[in-house]
């Protein structure tokens, strides 16, 4: 068995459910089980790596880091972005390189997302984590600063 793995938040914002997120993979947990984040707006913010890992898959609007374990974390960086092709994004690392916990990886401006008509809440999750194996460090509801911890996956 691993040793528990700490998910920081990779932006800072509001804690929301999973099952709140407007998209059924994410609220159904089709993927794994997690949080979201409502991210802060402002001026373009900074996406932290949640662990500490090898980026296995990055896109301008997503990425999965593969903790020294195995255990894969997803950070989708709003809802439907897919679609902009990585407008509004800044990519600061590459896939297949091995990142630090809180290494900025990518650049983005969550109201121009929103105002693309897209929703910014970045859903972070526990690819294929057993039901019960990831613990809330957070609630919804409650505010949360990048670079904090976020979740618990045992």
């Amino acid at each position: 068995m691993s040793a528990p793995l700490t998910v920081l938040a990779p932006v800072s914002g509001l804690v929301v459910a999973l099952a709140d997120v407007d998209d059924p993979v994410f609220s159904a947990e089709l993927v794994g089980p997690g949080l979201a984040i409502e991210p802060v707006r402002g001026p373009v913010s900074e996406v932290l790596a949640p662990v500490a890992g090898r980026i296995a898959k990055l896109h301008a609007h997503a990425f999965v880091l593969q903790a020294e374990d195995g255990r894969g974390v997803l950070v989708h960086l709003g809802i439907n972005t897919v679609q902009l092709e990585g407008t509004g994004f800044t990519l600061h690392a590459a896939e297949g390189d091995d990142v630090a916990l809180g290494q900025v990886l990518v650049g983005w401006d969550p109201a121009q997302v929103e105002a693309g008509g897209r929703s910014p809440v970045c859903p972070v999750v526990g690819l294929d984590a057993a039901a019960g194996s990831i613990e809330r460090l957070v609630e919804p509801g409650d505010e949360v600063a990048a670079g904090t911890p976020f979740l618990r996956w045992t």
